[in-house]
Order: structure tokens, then C-alpha cells, then sequence
């Protein structure tokens, strides 16, 4: 899959900021440009190709619901805004999603899979099994070797998956079910419908949590007696 290109109109530089840090963890996703206002955003749609377009509803001079209506082709559209009342101004403009400041890294998710689904893009790819003691998740346009024996734990946010390992963290578009099944019979635990964790690497547990290094990982009711009968060998 290409990398989508971004452009991202808001005159707060925080904001900006925000959605740069959310769009930099999903290999598959680029930052084009970034503005602060719709004449410079006009510009910038007449000279580069856009795929995604984030527009705060507040901008100086022409808000971004009134800058979205003079365009005759028009990128697909999460809208921003502070205030949730402004949300309501713009439903006759087909948008993908809209984003409530501050804009949290889960709900940035949710707005770009609506975004992928909005484009035929849904097909959940499968981790492709090596037989060794590493997997390839498609992360974006590649295929990132991953060690199992360095996977910590792995966090599911809907269709997504986080896995974090020793060295860094890597978001794909997997379910976290078709991640347990590719697992199954690897030393990985699944303990709560949001987290699979790898048992070589556990350093405690009580009947609430795993924790692992610094992090402490809940363990689901549905999972509990399963979980700690293992972990007990019971």
C-alpha cells in the first residue's frame, strides 16, 4: 500500500504538532505540508497530491468548513475542532471523521481506519510466518522482520496492533485475534482482549496484572483463572 499523504491545516502549532507525532508511528502515513490558514492550504492542494486532508474547523480569516465548500476537488476530510458544538456544521460535507481536541492517539486511529474502509483499503493483512524465531508484519509499504524472542507484549487499538519489543514499537493494521492464532504454540499469552504478552518475559504477576520491566499489563476477567493457572502451573 502507498503511503497516504497528509496535509494538515491548523494556526495552532500545537496542534500540528500533535497530529505529526500521531501520523509518524503509522509507517503507511506522511506528512506532505503543514499551514496555519486556507489561502496557503489552497496552494498547497494545487501543487501536490493529497490524500488526507486534517482541517480545523477555526482558522483566521475563512474557517474550514467554508474553505472545504469552495473546492471543486476536494481530498477526503477529518476535520478538527475544540469545540464539540462546531461538529454539527459540516455532516453535508461527506467527511471521513472529526477529531475533538486534544486529539488522542486511539481516537487518531478510529479516524484513520474510517479513512481506509472509506477507501477499499479494509482487508486486514495476516503476519507471515517465517517457521524460525521471527514473523514479517506489514507495517505500511514494508515487511518489518520481527525477533519474538524481543516482543515484550503486543496492545490491540481496533483494527490495529502495537507490539512493543526491547528496542522500539511497531503499529500495523492487524486484528490482535489473527495475531494470537499466528502465535499459538510460541510462548505468547493472551490475557485480556487488548494484550498479548510473551511469557519468557514476564518479571511479575499478581491476580490483576502482568507486569513486565516497568509496564504493568491488566489481565482480563474472562482470562484470569486460565492465566494464573498457567502461570502458577497449577
Amino acid at each position: 500500500m502507498k503511503k497516504i499523504r497528509c496535509l494538515l491545516v491548523d494556526d495552532e502549532p500545537l496542534a500540528i504538532n500533535l497530529l505529526e507525532n500521531h501520523i509518524a508511528q503509522l509507517d503507511f502515513m506522511e506528512v506532505v505540508a503543514t499551514c496555519g490558514n486556507a489561502a496557503k492550504a489552497f496552494d498547497i492542494l494545487r501543487r501536490k497530491d493529497i490524500d488526507l486532508l486534517f482541517l480545523d474547523i477555526q482558522l483566521p480569516g475563512i474557517s474550514g468548513i467554508d474553505f472545504l465548500k469552495t473546492l471543486r476537488n476536494t481530498p477526503k476530510t477529518i476535520m478538527t475542532t475544540a469545540y464539540r458544538e462546531f461538529a454539527l456544521d459540516g455532516y453535508d460535507l461527506d467527511l471521513v471523521d472529526y477529531l475533538l481536541k486534544p486529539i488522542t492517539f486511539d481516537r487518531f486511529i478510529k479516524a484513520v481506519d474510517r479513512y481506509l474502509r472509506n477507501v477499499d483499503q479494509d482487508v486486514l493483512p495476516m503476519p507471515v510466518n517465517t517457521g524460525s524465531g521471527f514473523i514479517f508484519i506489514k507495517s505500511g509499504h514494508k515487511q518489518i522482520k520481527v525477533d519474538l524472542n524481543e516482543v515484550l507484549y503486543i496492545e490491540s487499538i481496533k483494527d490495529y496492533i502495537k507490539l512493543y519489543t526491547i528496542n522500539n514499537e511497531v503499529v500495523a493494521k492487524y486484528k490482535i485475534s489473527d495475531m494470537e492464532i499466528e502465535l499459538t504454540g510460541k510462548g505468547f499469552l493472551r490475557i485480556h482482549r487488548s494484550f498479548i504478552v510473551n511469557l519468557k518475559n514476564i518479571t511479575a504477576f499478581n491476580a490483576h496484572d502482568i507486569e513486565i520491566g516497568k509496564s504493568e499489563i491488566p489481565i482480563g476477567e474472562s482470562y484470569k483463572s486460565a492465566v494464573l493457572k498457567l502461570l502458577r502451573n497449577d
